[in-house]
């Protein structure tokens, strides 16, 4: 539904693991601070944060977009190393968690990406990225972030 993002309005400090090379069975992680800010847009329809990574040099947004003719959310990511909007990730919540996907590219190869909401309070969320090279049969967790509000 379109309100599916209001808990993350407000401002949130954010704990970030990523491994440091994607998709070679590596189980070497960093991890690193960053602040996030989101607010509603469109009258709950949509949602629009920045996050900075502050000890990473960059900052990156996300917008969402609530479609109510199909329920579903398409999510838009850029960051300003490199100023592209990536394709979107597509889903809806259910009991409490979201789980988004979409058709990208790593390194030249086709991937499948999914983005995940879960552990969603007043006061905390959970977020991932994965990977797929086999068209979702299997996953790659590469970038988990923990937010706090402020």
């Amino acid at each position: 539904m379109s309100t599916d993002f209001d808990f993350f309005h407000g401002t949130w400090d954010v704990v970030n693991r990523r491994l440091r090379k994607l998709l070679v069975g590596s189980d070497d992680w960093e991890e690193f601070p960053a602040t996030s800010s989101s607010h509603g847009v469109f009258g709950g329809a949509g949602n629009f944060d920045e996050i900075v990574f502050p000890t990473k040099g960059f900052s990156g947004m996300t917008l969402r977009l609530f479609a109510p003719e199909t329920g579903l959310w398409s999510l838009y990511w850029a960051n300003s190393r490199d100023g592209v909007l990536q394709p979107p990730v597509a889903g809806s919540f259910t009991d409490g968690s979201g789980e988004f996907f979409g058709d990208d590219e790593h390194e030249g190869k086709p991937i499948r990406v999914r983005y995940t909401w879960t552990e969603i309070t007043g006061d905390h969320a959970r977020w991932d990225q994965a990977f797929s090279t086999d068209g979702g049969r299997t996953w790659e967790v590469n970038w988990i972030m923990e937010f706090t509000r402020r």
